[in-house]
């Protein structure tokens, strides 16, 4: 077995699948020899046994159900914002103290997916989710019985482990489900689901830190990741390729008697521990060598790590007590961002037909009339030219030029307009596009990362998510002593100018990505 199923695409974070597989590579990714495409013994899914094939309705509600969940997760990084008080108050601590609850959870997010995500390769996507959902559900109830503020912590960091073993899957189960030219959409929701967590959880935790002790907020997670685990047991089918195969070679072998039967994934010669070495040493190089993926993980960094830093500066420096607002007003003050969230949702169908038709630049419609040209003239066969004359990955950075710009209009918008001098609702109207633009520049990122680097795209997704999760997790902690320092306005405006030395990246990459990548050892 060659080391590229160690790379399959769909394990990855959100992302995009790749175009469709030649003869000799099924669509879960794994390579077939020639002497396996011809054995008799060599079992492999058939018409309805494809998870392609299942209905519209299974393949939704299995959408509907991870992208959920993994709101879920996402969502108990941030819950930990209205909590710190009343911790404080309770465990006698400071508030770096009880702000590391944050931080610990986003670097468990880091970190699990490099050590747990390459499991289902072995043991298929239901086996994670249910095993890591289950963790995920009983290592938060230490988290609400926390006698102390050490016992807290470290089960924080180990429920960010555990919920981020799902994550590491969850859009392999959607790229799964569906066709090349069906994927686009439901890819894009199961993206922006995960960024719809940290904006919620606010809201989530102030009601419920307004009305009621703060570990009833731990107790809602419990709650409603136990529902989410009962629904991943019982709605969400297996739906890795290799996985089910393996299960009728072993139904084959019962019924008939015949130990012939095999799978590609019985044959592998590939170990655990190599998989976990490989998939936790390869993104560190790829950002080593790679200076486009290293500049677009250090820019997807810092667009979450102000994204988090937010939870922090929001109720205490920007919409706290000094405005009026209560714990539960406070929390609602994300709503903005949530409302941009929502917006790139929305617009996702046109930024699909972007893609799909002819709203594209000049060069890329030349490359789509060449294509046109070359299947009008019988060369259907040659799938090599054909992929060829697909959309070169930095098309995949158009919306992430819009996203550079809102991001950054949004946040001088908002550092200018925070004095009390000025109604609330304006600074609060200026998150919208902040929040627009950053899963648009999300949105980029991830696809353009998987394009380019199509054969080791999983350990570009890793590297990307682990950069990530670093600057995530360190935010929250200079929070206070920067806006101490330089106040609202300059802490704020600071982080607008991080932004606008970053906007250029998607521009200049556009233009030049493709002689970059001709030099790349990575890149395709």
């Amino acid at each position: 077995m060659s080391n590229e199923m160690q790379e399959e695409i769909s394990p990855t974070t959100p992302a995009e699948t790749v175009a469709p597989s030649t003869s000799s590579q099924q669509d879960d990714g794994v390579p077939r020899t020639d002497a396996e495409e011809r054995d008799p013994y060599h079992v492999r899914l058939e018409g309805d046994e494809d998870p392609k094939s299942k209905t519209k309705v299974t393949k939704w509600m299995a959408v509907i159900i991870i992208c959920s969940a993994a709101t879920c997760v996402t969502c108990t990084s941030s819950v930990a914002s209205f909590t710190q008080s009343p911790m404080q108050e309770q465990w006698h601590v400071s508030s770096p103290v009880t702000i590391l609850g944050i931080s610990l959870f986003v670097e468990g997010l880091g970190l699990g997916p490099l050590l747990l995500g390459p499991l289902s390769e072995f043991y298929g996507r239901n086996f994670v989710y249910w095993s890591s959902f289950s963790l995920f559900v009983v290592l938060n109830l230490p988290v609400a019985l926390a006698p102390n503020i050490v016992v807290y912590l470290v089960f924080r960091f180990l429920t960010g482990v555990s919920g981020a073993a799902f994550l590491s899957v969850a859009g392999g189960s959607v790229s799964d489900l569906f066709a090349n030219e069906e994927v686009l959409l439901p890819m894009a929701i199961y993206s922006v689901s995960p960024m719809i967590g940290p904006v919620l959880g606010p809201a989530v935790s102030g009601f419920i830190n307004q009305n009621t002790h703060w570990r009833w907020t731990y107790w809602v997670i419990v709650i409603w990741a136990g529902v989410e685990l009962a629904l991943l047991v019982f709605l969400v089918p297996e739906t890795y390729v290799p996985t089910l195969e393996t299960r009728k070679a072993r139904k084959l072998r019962k019924s008939t008697g015949d130990e012939k039967y095999y799978s590609t994934l019985e044959r592998s010669d590939k170990g655990l521990m190599h998989t976990i070495a490989l998939s936790c040493l390869r993104p560190f190089e790829i950002m080593w060598y790679e200076p486009m993926a290293l500049l677009l993980d250090i820019w997807a960094a810092l667009l979450l790590g102000i994204l988090y830093l937010t939870f922090e500066a929001f109720p205490t420096r920007v919409f706290g007590r000094d405005r009026g607002f209560n714990t539960q007003m406070s929390g609602l003050s994300f709503v903005g961002i949530g409302i941009g969230m929502v917006i790139a949702i929305a617009s996702q169908p046109y930024w699909i037909k972007v893609y799909k038709e002819d709203r594209i630049p000049y060069w890329e419609r030349k490359m789509r009339a060449e294509r046109q040209k070359c299947m009008e003239e019988g060369e259907k066969g040659d799938k090599s030219a054909t992929r060829k004359r697909e959309p070169e990955p930095e098309a995949r950075l158009l919306i992430g030029m819009v996203g550079a710009v809102l991001v950054t209009f949004g946040l001088f918008w908002f550092a200018f307009t925070t004095p009390h001098a000025i109604h609330w609702v304006v600074p609060m109207l200026a998150t919208v596009p902040f929040g627009l633009g950053v899963i648009y520049a999300f949105i980029s990122i991830w696809t353009f990362l998987v394009h380019a680097y199509r054969p080791y795209a999983a350990s570009a997704m890793a590297g990307n998510s682990l950069t990530r999760c670093a600057f995530a997790a360190a935010f929250p902690l200079i929070s206070t002593p920067m806006y101490a320092r330089l106040g609202v306005v300059g802490a704020t405006g600071l982080l607008a100018g991080l932004s606008a030395l970053m906007m250029p990246l998607p521009f200049v990459f556009y233009h030049y990505g493709k002689r970059l990548r001709k030099n790349s050892r990575f890149a395709l």
